[in-house]
């Protein structure tokens, strides 16, 4: 069976968002490109984010239409994710908050891709 391995944000600029993502990930692109660079994640996921004018065929529409989750483990570790990201400076799309799925909150990336912090489901 073939499985998922890659997620791709269309962004302005590929090199604009790097910077956001090396930090939040806290790791080196494993690929990069002007129109197109890739994170290999621990998980064996990768993180794609290519330049939307570049982006063949060409999308629809742009806008929040989902959301990339992190999900994190340990007693507190959503609230602990929540302070370090806030006292980045993310911006926060939603404060943390108890959800019917447990604890969870959103920042948004420079290109305004939502990422959701929450906890596995148990």
């Amino acid at each position: 069976m073939t499985s998922p391995n890659l997620i791709i944000f269309y962004v302005k600029d590929p090199g604009e968002s790097t910077p956001f993502y090396r930090d939040l990930l806290g790791r080196e692109p494993a690929f990069a490109s002007p129109n197109f660079v890739a994170f290999a994640l621990d998980n064996g996921f990768n993180l794609g984010l290519w330049r939307r004018s570049n982006v063949e065929p060409q999308p629809s529409a742009i806008g929040n239409r989902g959301e990339l989750g992190f999900m994190v483990e340990g007693d507190g570790a959503v609230e602990k994710h929540y302070q370090d990201w806030k006292a980045r400076g993310l911006p926060i799309a939603q404060e943390l908050t108890m959800m019917d799925f447990g604890p969870t909150f959103v920042v948004l990336d420079p290109d305004g891709h939502r990422l959701r912090v929450c906890e596995p489901d148990k």
